[in-house]
């Protein structure tokens, strides 16, 4: 087990008014490991993860986080999001230096800069403005500045559902040497079985509303031993994907008929 945050997260539940979102949900994202959330539309994901990072207050239960910090730790939890959030009058650098500002002298940010940039291979576009670069390269831009203040645990937010599918998958490997590189503890929220299996220590899977857990899968392969073309993990994407598939089509029927 290597050393680093642990997340845990005890029954916990939550509800929006009367609605139910999560009900007893129980699990543990292992130091350095990724753990993946996934689950039909409206299960809950995007809740258990703010939960998680501490953004909202759960109904019920409680989540600890107990472990060693990275050394020079300044956000314990930093998210990163479906849209890129980077400002446009700020160069690739200047994003990231964003938030460091006032926490590090000048020196440290920019050895801290050029650290980040180096592991998301942005070196070269440190000078650029986000308007010229893709989608795929802002993405990355907004996971260097997460990185930037080196977390104790990243939590995604459907970061590639964005980008196109060519961008996507390319993003993936990237992502996946990054996390590996990084060896932060990660929760990653997904619709996508193939970004799933390819990041996942632990793929937890949330029923329909309210969120419940329904299984906990294991992936022990190391993340640089996977491919797309892999059948294990082939195997382990339809097993997924019958496991949700009939809570995923309830859900749809559900979205129409409140339309």
């Amino acid at each position: 087990m290597s050393a680093g945050l642990r997340l845990t997260v005890d029954a916990v539940s939550h509800t929006y008014g009367k609605l139910p979102a999560l009900d007893g949900v129980t699990l543990t994202a292992e130091p350095g490991e990724v753990l993946v959330l996934v689950g039909p539309s409206g299960c809950g994901k995007s809740t258990l993860l703010g939960i998680m990072g501490g953004m909202l207050q759960p109904a019920a239960g409680v989540v600890q986080c107990d472990g060693d910090l990275p050394t020079d730790c300044l956000n314990p939890l930093t998210y990163v999001f479906q849209d890129f959030s980077l400002l446009p009058w700020r160069s690739v650098a200047g994003n990231i230096a964003l938030v460091l500002e006032g926490r590090l002298d000048r020196a440290a940010r920019a050895e801290r800069i050029a650290q980040v940039l180096a592991l998301t291979g942005l070196t070269e576009f440190a000078g650029a403005w986000p308007r010229q670069l893709s989608g795929g390269m802002r993405q990355r831009v907004g996971i260097a500045r997460a990185l930037a203040v080196r977390p104790a645990c990243l939590l995604l937010d459907e970061p590639l559902s964005a980008l196109d599918a060519q961008t996507r998958d390319l993003l993936l490997e990237e992502l996946a040497r990054i996390i590996t590189a990084a060896r932060t503890t990660t929760i990653y929220v997904t619709h996508n079985l193939a970004e799933a299996v390819r990041l996942g220590h632990q793929i937890v899977v949330l029923s329909r509303r309210p969120g419940r857990v329904r299984e906990i899968l294991r992936i022990d392969r190391p993340l640089e031993q996977r491919g797309p073309a892999d059948p294990d993990l082939l195997a382990m994407e339809q097993r997924l994907w019958s496991m949700i598939r009939d809570d995923a089509a309830e859900a749809d029927r559900e979205r129409l008929h409140a339309a």
